[in-house]
């Protein structure tokens, strides 16, 4: 058993309201021990309980780990030119999924897990402690299956997501694409995935569609998620709801009753808003604030991937969301810790209190309010992932 105690933290963020102030659960002059991989005691620094080993934070602000509850990250090739052309006037659409389909197809299983891994690493360097990711990038039996293993090779948030369009091998056909989706891929697949996931939009699957690939995922132990009303108002919203799916991802555009949905259904279906796909498509972007004030539960991700969002940093999220959605920073930090945690369904992440994993970062900053207010700028100083220090750029550690 090993000890650390980070003393002299000027402002720790716990997001638990019963070690400190508000719903951050701010603690100021703060301390936080370690022993092995969980959080064993946070308080002020004075009080510290003696550990084996100690840290000093010198005033710097802690945060929780981020927990980025979608993204894309087992792919292969480059979108540079779909980007530049949709920078130059071109409107987004899910076609250049295939475009990447191809690409991954053609890479070998050590191709696909370096990209993972370097992307992995990327995001932690900015303090991403907890990754969800998917496939979709296969589009066969064979391409999901080996996708989802080398996922799951790397993160336990796995999510099988064969529907993402309809593969182009099946383009005269999607019913018999939908129906080996929800047969022999998901057979295949289930082993290694803890989600199962659809895009629930125009040019990929429509509601029937969507509702019995989430339905036999269901039936075959995994838990639905939905891209849900990403590029227009559609039924996925509504569907995440009914089907009590962990979270409803997008949600750009809502009718009212979408939003009352959402608002009703908070204690077990997520908003998850993925703000650096508007960001990358100039789409309009998702109400937050229309989300909060109805009640609904929110979450902020990255949903890093080469076409429509190929961002891995919670920071630079985290500032759009307070810069152009309504959020303030005090709201967009939780969403992006303890909201992800919640859209994982985990109470075990997000949160910096005893018993809780001791993932967190250390900000080159006084208070995690400068994530949105020096946006660009690389904040993250120090980051411990499971009670180990992972990343120490401009730390003492």
């Amino acid at each position: 058993m090993t000890t650390t105690a980070i003393t002299n933290i000027g402002s720790l963020v716990t997001n638990d309201p019963a070690l400190g102030e508000g719903p951050l659960g701010l603690v100021q002059n703060a301390a936080v021990v370690i022993e092995d991989d969980k959080i064993a005691w946070v308080g002020p620094t004075a009080e510290a309980p003696a550990a084996d080993e100690a840290y000093d934070a010198a005033g710097r602000a802690v945060v929780p780990g981020f927990v980025d509850s979608h993204s894309h990250l087992v792919f292969a090739g480059d979108r540079t030119a779909e980007f530049n052309a949709r920078m130059s006037g071109r409107s987004y659409s899910a076609g250049g999924i295939r475009t990447t389909v191809a690409a991954t197809r053609a890479a070998t299983d050590a191709e696909l897990e370096a990209n993972l891994v370097r992307h992995l690493d990327e995001a932690r360097r900015q303090g991403t402690t907890t990754f969800e990711t998917k496939s979709g990038y296969g589009l066969t039996v064979a391409d999901e299956a080996r996708a989802l293993r080398i996922a799951a090779a790397h993160t336990e948030e796995v999510t099988y997501l064969g529907a993402h369009i309809v593969s182009p091998d099946y383009a005269e056909d999607p019913a018999a694409y939908v129906a080996l989706v929800t047969g022999e891929m998901l057979e295949a697949c289930a082993p290694y995935a803890r989600w199962v996931d659809v895009f629930c939009e125009k040019g990929a699957f429509d509601g029937d569609q969507a509702r019995a690939i989430l339905a036999a995922g269901a039936a075959a132990g995994l838990i639905p998620r939905v891209h849900a009303n990403q590029l227009s108002h559609g039924p996925g919203v509504q569907l995440a709801v009914e089907l009590e799916a962990a979270s409803a991802d997008h949600c750009t555009h809502l009718t009212d009753a979408d939003v009352d949905a959402l608002a009703q259904a908070a204690a077990t279906t997520v908003a998850t808003l993925l703000p650096g796909a508007e960001f990358s498509t100039r789409a309009p972007w998702p109400d937050a604030r229309r989300l909060i004030d109805a009640g609904a539960t929110v979450a902020l991700s990255t949903d890093c991937n080469p076409g429509s969002s190929y961002t891995s940093s919670m920071p630079f999220c985290i500032a759009l969301a307070v810069r152009d959605m309504g959020m303030t920073p005090d709201e967009a930090l939780w969403s992006a810790t303890a909201g992800g945690a919640r859209a994982l369904r985990r109470g075990d992440i997000g949160v910096l209190s005893p018993g809780a994993r001791a993932d967190l970062a250390l900000l080159d900053a006084p208070s995690h309010v400068h994530l949105a207010y020096r946006p660009g700028v690389p904040l993250v100083s120090a980051v411990w992932q499971r009670g180990v220090q992972v990343v120490r750029a401009g730390g003492n550690g």
